[in-house]
């Protein structure tokens, strides 16, 4: 990547990259909502965001797994794409993906170093007062690994919010918002109406949108900030739904659809990507081919064992159901660690009552809740990741082990669970 010669580090490894980006907070502790910082960056590496054609999606469900879908099918279309997530799961790299494989740690950290060397030269003669964020960074080096990879298409997925979030520079082909709910309220509001403000703040004069279907309250707030064309995917109806424990098929507007990521939620996520793909001219049968691990993600048999990042009460609403549906009649395991600024007692109220073994636990995060505060009774206490994979362990073949509560939690079951 040519761009990489203007840095002037030393050869930044990844291992340095990591953690100096670490060093920078916790990305939504330390987040600093507004545009000044990145947009400052962004001129000095050269506005490599300006240069990329981009589909911007926001929302509080199922963003991450809508704009998966959606650079799936324009991949599988021919194009050049490119996919910006986040959180990861199990390494930073997973962020910044090119047709479908997540970047090299060589170029993460090359990436990471000019960001880094641009930022100190901007901190130096004060154009700057403070380094950019965990985020910020990031999502600078997004750009300029995107714009190297002279890609045809970009799906940007929102990190908090939309209108003050550090993605929100770029110029979108289209917008895409899904479900809005009550998620981070601190930073973005306490209600829906105030949420959805903050998600609309994505969307441009003139670009058209697609919006998932939304509370009453949200949907009020995004009809009246629309700026262009809108397709409302909860007035395009669908057809012959076919629900698996393994995925879905469904029709709608005269498209067929096969989406293999579990569960009836994710219906509206591939509902929405598809009509995303119609307003792009591009067909939705790569939708067939995502992949979005650690969402309702199988890692293992006899017993069953599924991850999946329900981290709000949508999420496990979600879970829930699914259990509900494809797991009557058998014992369910729930290994459960939540973060610490979590509500949790909505998240336990639907999930707990389905297990008939709980485990509580905790990832490696200073966030983390311990887990003798989550309320529960009957339950075994873990301190570690690992210590609650051990007592799932004593799960006979015909059970179901479900792990969530956290990304972060599936994240660290993961790494040990898939080789």
């Amino acid at each position: 990547m040519d761009v990489y010669a203007q840095s002037q580090g030393s050869g930044m490894t990844y291992a340095d990259a990591v953690r100096t980006l670490y060093s920078l907070g916790n990305e939504v502790q330390t987040a600093k909502l507004g545009l000044e910082r990145v947009s400052r960056l962004l001129v000095a590496l050269g506005s490599p965001h300006l240069e990329l054609r981009v589909v911007h999606v926001a929302g509080t469900n199922g963003k991450g797994s809508t704009s998966a879908m959606i650079e799936s099918g324009l991949r599988a279309a021919g194009y050049r794409t490119g996919l910006y997530t986040s959180p990861h799961l199990e390494e930073p790299t997973e962020r910044i993906s090119i047709l479908g494989s997540a970047v090299s740690r060589d170029d993460f950290a090359r990436a990471f170093e000019l960001v880094h060397s641009t930022a100190q030269a901007l901190l130096r003669s004060g154009e700057l007062d403070l380094h950019p964020t965990y985020f910020e960074c990031v999502t600078a080096m997004a750009f300029v690994v995107f714009r190297e990879a002279r890609l045809d298409w970009v799906v940007l997925e929102v990190g908090l919010g939309g209108r003050l979030d550090a993605t929100n520079v770029v110029h979108p082909k289209l917008c895409v918002i899904t479900a809005i709910d009550l998620d981070h309220q601190s930073y973005l509001g306490d209600t829906l109406a105030k949420i959805a403000a903050e998600k609309a703040g994505i969307l441009k004069a003139g670009v058209p949108a697609v919006f998932s279907p939304q509370p009453e309250e949200a949907g009020r707030v995004l009809a009246s900030a629309a700026k262009g064309t809108v397709t409302w995917a909860g007035n395009v109806a669908i057809q012959n739904v076919r629900v698996d424990a393994r995925g879905s098929r469904f029709e709608v507007d005269g498209m067929e659809v096969r989406c293999p990521l579990p569960g009836r939620h994710q219906i509206d996520n591939a509902r929405t990507a598809a009509l995303a793909l119609k307003q792009l001219g591009v067909s939705v049968d790569g939708i067939a081919s995502v992949r979005w691990p650690g969402r309702l993600e199988r890692v293992g048999e006899h017993p069953d064992m599924i991850l999946d990042g329900a981290h709000n009460p949508s999420g496990a609403r979600a879970l829930a159901a699914y259990i509900r549906e494809f797991y009557s009649g058998r014992r369910i395991w729930l290994v459960y660690g939540v973060m610490g600024d979590k509500d949790v007692g909505e998240m336990t109220a639907l999930l707990f009552p389905l297990a008939q073994r709980l485990v509580l636990t905790r990832p490696e995060n200073a966030r983390a809740m311990p887990p003798e505060r989550i309320p529960a009774q009957n339950a075994t206490i873990t301190h570690s990741i690992p210590e609650a994979l051990q007592a799932a362990h004593e799960a006979e073949p015909n059970d179901a082990v479900f792990i969530t509560g956290s990304l972060y939690v599936v994240g660290e079951a993961r790494s040990l669970l898939v080789r």
